[in-house]
């Protein structure tokens, strides 16, 4: 089973509860593997004690101009629907950060002259902690792209991790990161928080895992402040409402200073208790 915890927008507590909750299901026996796939900037690792096991160079095929029997008939210009590909003068110009490896222009080049050639875009390595694995991909700097990355680290958990419960922390928001990290998901969890920013994206990521067909629960974190139109909006369009985690400042402090709090604050580990009962009868 693959359950992907995923936010309308940042700092709802999503990393929070994808690593407290890794660590307790792992504690109770539980195979687990946990999935940074907030590649442009994951920090999952910050929260736990890793040993590395394997680091893997990530790659994205793009065309390389080779100009030998280029007769500049602008084919590929014309294919390429995400603009990377340009006629100046007498040349051709590519512009990786554009494309999308569709392999259009080099499959239709009437003189093959647009050979696909990998270029590193990134990194994907598999930790071993205490008690679970963690996969992180890790986008290099200055690519703009991170969905190929985000892809190919799924694809490397599910190769490598078939028997286990996956768990992935998805980037923040509703745009394409966010829909590769959950389209292939069994179960989405959306952390959210009960105030007006946080209904308004709520509602935003629950249009968008509609459209992807995805069964899907709410987490309210920081409850107790704010309103309660998380509440009747979950109400209204029937989704469950998993658990609510209290608004506390201890689990701020903990935080901060980079360490787990389901062992910590006695509230937090019973609202992951209701989580993991839920996810006990998802199976």
């Amino acid at each position: 089973m693959t359950i992907t915890i995923a936010s309308g927008k940042g700092g709802t507590g999503k990393t929070t509860l994808s690593i407290n909750l890794a660590s307790y299901l792992a504690s109770k026996g539980e195979k687990i593997v946990l999935a940074d796939l907030d590649v442009e900037e994951p920090n999952s690792s910050l929260f736990l004690k890793l040993e590395k096991k394997e680091t893997k160079i990530a790659n994205k095929m793009v065309p390389h101009w080779d100009k030998t029997d280029c007769t500049l008939c602008r084919k590929c210009v014309e294919v390429c629907a995400f603009n990377a590909i340009a006629k100046i003068f007498d040349e051709i110009l590519v512009y990786p950060q554009l494309c999308h490896s569709c392999y259009a222009c080099s499959e239709l080049c009437p003189t093959d002259s647009l050979p696909m050639i990998a270029e590193r875009i990134g990194e994907i390595t598999h930790y071993k902690t205490e008690n679970f694995d963690f996969v992180e991909g890790r986008i290099d700097l200055g690519q703009e792209m991170s969905v190929p990355l985000i892809s190919q680290t799924i694809d490397y958990v599910n190769e490598n991790f078939s028997d286990s419960l996956k768990l992935f922390d998805a980037p923040p928001g509703t745009s394409c990161p966010v829909i590769e990290a959950t389209k292939g998901s069994d179960f989405v969890i959306l952390i959210t928080e009960s105030t007006p920013f946080g209904y308004n994206d709520l509602v935003l990521a629950v249009e968008t895992m509609k459209v992807l067909n995805k069964k899907m629960g709410v987490v309210i974190n920081r409850y107790g402040i704010g309103d309660n139109q998380v509440e009747e909006y979950c109400k209204k369009e029937n989704i469950p409402i998993i658990a609510k985690i209290q608004n506390d400042k201890e689990i701020a402090k903990t935080y901060a200073k980079g360490e787990l709090v389901y062992n910590k604050i006695p509230h937090f580990r019973k609202s992951l208790d209701d989580v993991v009962k839920f996810i006990g009868e998802l199976k």
